[in-house]
């Protein structure tokens, strides 16, 4: 085609869009400047990836830093993720961690970059062991995956997340969509029933145990968790539009096509502690299976009410995920994301220290979740007390996820979180397995490195004086100070201690060094 009739062509193209926006009533930016005015929502459009990798420093973007998305990228491809130059945080004037190395210490960190990644690190607690569960176990690894569905995420993405966990030795959790068949890819399950029991439910909606049993007996389920809120939208029910409702998710769901899915704000099943503690013991009696509770953290007398009923020891819960209200796999208003739950490490102490308080601490398993899968959150999550956390947005990023936070949107560009086949097509389960095994190995690898350097077998050791919370380079605070706990309060004692130090002083790698003078 030749240019003058390709310019005529764009030039006709462009008096068209020019009429239609002076014409046109419903934006008046477009009214007052036809065309030009597209620039400015096309800006708008790509404006978070402009923010990714242009604009900001390394350390402003948010949810993830760029530094903090690098070291995830290069960890799942296994690639340099050192650091050289020194630190580019803000330490004169910003708030920042601290972990208190130990100059002599039993316990001495191997220096190669990859010592560590195949090391077992499993929970400090045998999940469901205090209360006689039937199936109760040590989970192998202290970092699993966190709940996040099939429907919100691809059925690519939850195979790699599923194969991944196998290859990882972790457990993945199915999030409250369903058991899918994407979950079946070899790796250890913790199921999630959530306020609409899907894959747990009749015609009706209605829970059904029967159905639970049978899905529970068809897969590698280990344990059980029953969503009570999350980090994104605590006290208020999902929603998955209807533009991401397949055939296949609505026969696993129990759903109807075409209609957008709401799960309820509160269950059916239960209304206080009383009776959802009768529900724990029914599920648990009736699989086997060690069974918790995952919830962010408001008003705490739903806390105490649950370590007041516990005490007798007649019924309760094996353990309890605290999600951050800074979690936020699950889309939401923005005031939920924004303005509703306590932020992870304020809900996790309070949560932690009513249970401390009543001498309650070690019979239940605490897990954290909520940007817990960067090792210097993860650490501090211990060092409250946390025995495992679970990784949700790493874990998408190791899969590929570039923070477009375009999650609800269905047009995900990565096709982590979309039902489109076409962006879907762009994740290979098998490689991105792999990556995301990867980043979990490494990151353990990171938590037992500080936690070795800090003179302890491994992270739950940690207690509240092992981290301080730096202002700026003017003064340091424990976090036993801030948070106010006790001083047996965060680590661990008594023959939960010996045992997790018998179990590493027999797996994980020493560090040394150079051979004695002999003078």
């Amino acid at each position: 085609m030749k240019p003058k009739v390709v310019l005529s062509a764009a030039g006709a193209a462009l008096a068209g869009v020019a009429i239609r926006d002076l014409t046109q009533k419903k934006h008046s930016l477009q009214r007052n400047f036809p065309v030009v005015a597209h620039a400015r929502y096309a800006l708008e459009k790509i404006g978070p990836e402009l923010r990714q990798y242009i604009v900001t420093s390394n350390d402003e973007e948010r949810p993830f830093s760029r530094d903090q998305r690098s070291w995830i990228y290069a960890s799942a491809k296994l690639q340099n993720n050192y650091t050289g130059f020194g630190t580019d945080n803000d330490i004169e004037s910003g708030e920042y961690v601290i972990f208190k190395q130990h100059t002599f210490s039993d316990v001495v960190p191997p220096s190669a970059v990859h010592a560590g990644e195949d090391v077992w690190l499993p929970s400090p607690k045998i999940l469901g062991g205090p209360r006689g569960r039937r199936d109760a176990f040590r989970p192998d690894s202290v970092v699993n995956i966190s709940a996040m569905s099939f429907g919100s995420l691809s059925g690519n993405a939850v195979e790699a997340l599923n194969a991944g966990a196998k290859l990882a030795n972790c457990m993945h959790n199915t999030g409250e969509g369903g058991l899918s068949p994407h979950h079946r890819q070899g790796g250890d399950l913790m199921l999630q029933i959530g306020t609409a029991y899907f894959g747990c439910r009749d015609d009706e909606g209605r829970f059904d145990l029967d159905k639970l049993m049978k899905v529970v007996e068809s897969a590698p389920v280990r344990a059980i968790e029953i969503k009570l809120s999350q980090g994104a939208k605590p006290g208020l029910g999902g929603m998955l539009p209807a533009a991401k409702i397949t055939p296949e998710i609505a026969e696993i769901r129990g759903i109807p096509l075409g209609k957008d899915c709401a799960s309820p704000s509160r269950h059916a099943e239960f209304s206080d502690v009383d009776s959802m503690l009768d529900f724990v013991e029914k599920i648990a009696q009736a699989t086997g299976k060690p069974v918790g509770i995952k919830s962010a953290v408001g008003d705490l007398t739903f806390w105490q009410s649950l370590v007041e009923e516990m005490q007798s020891g007649s019924r309760g819960v094996d353990f309890v995920t605290i999600d951050g209200g800074e979690g936020g796999t699950g889309a939401a208003p923005l005031v939920f994301s924004d303005a509703v739950s306590l932020p992870f490490r304020v809900g996790f102490s309070r949560v932690y220290k009513t249970f401390a308080a009543a001498g309650m601490q070690d019979r239940v398993t605490f897990i954290g979740a909520g940007k817990l899968g960067l090792p210097d959150n993860a650490l501090v999550a211990f060092a409250l007390g946390a025995d495992m956390v679970n990784v949700a947005r790493e874990a998408m990023l190791a899969l590929g996820c570039i923070q477009a936070q375009k999650c609800h949107t269905d047009h995900c560009p990565t096709g982590v979180a979309t039902q489109n086949q076409w962006l879907q097509r762009g994740l290979d389960p098998t490689l991105k397995s792999v990556r995301v095994a990867n980043y979990i190995r490494t990151l353990r690898r990171d938590l037992l490195k500080v936690s070795e350097a800090c003179g302890v077998w491994h992270p739950a050791m940690l207690d509240a004086d092992d981290v301080e919370i730096m202002d700026g380079n003017r003064t340091g605070t424990p976090l036993r100070h801030i948070y106010g706990y006790q001083p047996t309060w965060g680590g661990l004692s008594g023959r939960i201690r010996d045992d997790i130090i018998e179990a590493m002083a027999a797996t994980a790698p020493q560090g040394g060094s150079a051979p004695p003078s002999g003078h």
